[in-house]
């Protein structure tokens, strides 16, 4: 496991950009899967037929990763960026970035304290105000180095921390993980697994897999913010580190089927997978996208507890990814009883 996800994490994935990811997961799976395609807008659709072939369960997770865009080239070397997908603005200033297909590094910078304005030092920095520094001294130098276009990921090594996993992307990745490792078992469905693109700019990969799959029911794979963190009151907790798989019954976008809910979460307690329920998550899905696709699509979700969403490092605990890989292949195997 470690290493998979290692590898997952530290590959750069930001929406729209999907490729370095793409070709990993296609190589990996590809001794496991009996077909493999890949969809105009990049998602990765693989096909396990099944003993029976009675039913088309559609597991679907996303690719992609929030991160920045070059927008422009100041005249001095400094790059200028758009922010892709969300992320707390607070959280930019220093950071390190590596920016387009050649990895070049950068760090991004503001104008520094010493020289800021009382009320720029009591308000947040607009991203519009900050700039990456790359080592260029002029624009012509910056413009050898990078193009206008290029994508910026944040340039985060994964590790340990304790007994959690810390990371860039991983409220992304340990689901690609889970579903990649599914696909080593057998079914009596058939399976399709969707790796989706470009979900954190609105869920686009996933609506379209779910038009092409026309599946009869759907597991959504994800994560959800944890709440377990200094700060957070106990009443306003859902889910926590150490507690197992998150099932959740809604996010801000999607109601999963409760009925099949429980069921999941009773089968999981009886082969001894820790799951754990989440009545609401903040965050968003795949689902939204799925569920509303063609006629609409019944469908629960699974997921990871994850600390530090959408930032440079987020933070999982080793015992729930492993629990949300023996969730889904629970699922998967008896699909029949769940629906």
């Amino acid at each position: 496991m470690a290493e998979t996800v290692k590898i997952l994490s530290e590959l750069d994935g930001v929406s729209g950009n999907e490729k370095c990811v793409r070709d990993y997961i296609i190589e990996y799976i590809s001794r496991y899967a009996d077909e493999i395609s890949v969809d105009t807008m990049g998602g990765v659709t693989a096909l396990k037929r099944g003993r029976i072939g009675k039913r088309r369960i559609m597991v679907v997770c996303h690719m992609d990763e929030p991160g920045l865009i070059i927008s422009g080239v100041t005249d001095e070397g400094y790059l200028k960026f758009k922010l892709v997908g969300a992320i707390d603005e607070r959280v930019l200033v220093s950071k390190r970035v590596r920016i387009g297909g050649d990895k070049v590094r950068g760090v991004i910078g503001m104008k520094a304290i010493h020289l800021q304005k009382k009320k720029e030092r009591e308000t947040t920095v607009a991203p519009s105000e900050l700039f990456i520094d790359i080592g260029a001294k002029s624009k012509k130098d910056a413009l050898k180095k990078i193009h206008l276009g290029d994508y910026a990921a944040f340039d985060t090594e994964c590790g340990n921390l304790g007994d959690c996993v810390k990371g860039k992307a991983l409220d992304s990745r340990i689901a690609c993980y889970a579903l990649m490792e599914a696909l080593k078992y057998d079914y009596e469905d058939d399976v399709y697994a969707c790796f989706t693109v470009q979900q954190e700019i609105g869920m686009r990969g996933a609506q379209i897999a779910a038009y092409a799959v026309k599946p009869d029911f759907a597991v959504v794979l994800g994560s959800v913010c944890a709440a377990d963190t200094y700060g957070v009151e106990k009443t306003e907790r859902g889910a926590v580190l150490g507690n197992g798989a998150v099932l959740s019954l809604m996010d801000s976008r999607a109601i999963f089927d409760r009925a099949v809910t429980d069921k999941i979460a009773a089968a999981a307690k009886a082969e001894d997978i820790k799951v754990q329920i989440n009545e609401s998550s903040v965050g968003t899905s795949c689902g939204g996208g799925v569920i509303m696709s063609g006629s609409g699509t019944r469908a629960v979700t699974a997921a990871v507890a994850c600390r530090y969403s959408h930032t440079p490092v987020c933070a999982a605990q080793r015992g729930d990814i492993e629990a949300l890989k023996d969730l889904t292949v629970l699922i998967l195997k008896k699909a029949g009883d769940f629906i």
